[in-house]
């Protein structure tokens, strides 16, 4: 018994000498830890770059200064009719579609037949016009024979009067009649032959194109029913010249005026057309949060069409004053942010990080970080850079 408690009582203090070693350990490598922090944190900070005159000639310097210039926005757009040439055709009879005598994409001339129609109106109107045309005709026959009779004393004055007053009453409803089938687009040969007395073998209304354009949407069939000045049958759209609905954000909208030249690049390659703003939205789209700046464009080969996304360029005739940095000048940092390599005062070369307004031609506008008279970087920054990250 008394050798075993001797024996133990030797391995404590092993024990603790143990642990003490352990516990040092961990400080120690703590402790290195720490002392190692400071030294990463300091690597990864971008030093200046000092440059001996021949690794000098591998770069060119700018030295900014304010610059005139005209700023341009870049957005999207979508294509639409100009709605000052293009209409909807609304029935103007009632009754069901007998032919149709177009197709979208059709082109026609202003009064073209686009349908036929069985339409009980237009009989009506054949009719009415037809009887208007009769009595108007006995009508004055009566008063001109009223006239002769009371120069001899045949009839009284006041019946002679009164014939003048029917006949004129019985042309007025004959004009009446004839307009009618006018606004019915009746064609001038069908209305020849009622005014001579020949039967109309067929009474069939014609609905006709009301402007010179497209036929872009046709919205009938065969045998369907019509209400005279309700139904749209089709939409006719004159596609020479189309309206490009640009999207301009609220910072842009002080940029652009009325009057702005502006391109459109349609996504083919190599074809950019030529396009005038011509209005401003007064609201903003509560959707997208911002304001549609309506360009015409002029389109004589159809390459845009309704509901078509375009690239939009606008070139503000405003002249802008700032700094401009061309575009060899910007790189980006391991974070993606945009910066430049700035002389310093004792001829090493410093980030600079900016902030990039709009692109103009092969130049930025620097709204933040630069200042006139700095000298930066414009050709060789990646020369510069990689000596940097040795």
């Amino acid at each position: 018994m008394k050798s075993r408690s001797s024996s133990a009582t030797r391995l404590v203090p092993r024990r603790r000498a143990a642990c003490v070693l352990a516990l040092s350990a961990l400080l120690g490598v703590a402790g290195c830890s720490s002392k190692a922090e400071p030294q990463q944190a300091a690597a990864g900070t971008p030093q200046n770059v000092t440059m001996t005159p021949s690794q000098r000639q591998h770069i060119h310097l700018l030295t900014l200064a304010p610059t005139s210039f005209h700023r341009a926005i870049e957005t999207t757009g979508v294509v639409d009719f100009d709605n000052d040439q293009a209409t909807s055709v609304l029935a103007p009879f009632s009754g069901p579609v007998a032919r149709l005598l177009v197709a979208p994409g059709d082109k026609v001339h202003r009064g073209q037949p686009l349908a036929l129609v069985d339409s009980a109106d237009f009989s009506a109107a054949i009719s009415a016009y037809r009887k208007a045309l009769i009595s108007a005709q006995n009508a004055r026959r009566l008063a001109d024979a009223d006239k002769d009779l009371v120069q001899h004393e045949g009839v009284s004055r006041r019946e002679a009067e009164q014939a003048q007053t029917d006949a004129a009453s019985a042309e007025a409803d004959r004009d009446a009649a004839l307009q009618a089938l006018v606004a019915l687009d009746v064609d001038a040969g069908t209305l020849k032959a009622i005014q001579a007395g020949r039967t109309v073998a067929r009474a069939q209304g014609i609905i006709r194109a009301p402007i010179a354009g497209t036929v872009v949407e046709k919205l009938i069939t065969p045998g369907q029913l019509l209400q005279a000045g309700t139904t749209p049958c089709f939409t006719v759209a004159d596609l020479s010249k189309v309206w490009v609905m640009a999207q301009v954000s609220a910072a842009e909208l002080a940029t652009i005026r009325v009057g702005d030249p502006a391109q459109v690049d349609s996504g083919t390659p190599g074809v950019e057309l030529p396009g005038t703003v011509d209005h401003i939205a007064a609201v903003v789209n509560p959707d997208t949060r911002a304001v549609a700046a309506r360009i015409v464009v002029a389109n004589p080969a159809g390459v845009l069409r309704k509901q078509m996304y375009v690239r939009v360029r606008i070139q503000s005739r405003q002249a802008g004053q700032g700094l401009l940095m061309p575009v060899s000048a910007m790189l980006r940092d391991d974070d993606n942010l945009p910066f430049a390599y700035v002389v310093q005062h004792d001829g090493s070369f410093a980030r600079r990080h900016v902030t990039l307004g709009p692109r103009i031609g092969d130049q930025y506008e620097v709204s933040d970080g630069l200042k006139p008279g700095d000298r930066i970087v414009v050709d060789g920054g990646l020369f510069v850079q990689f000596m940097q990250n040795q």
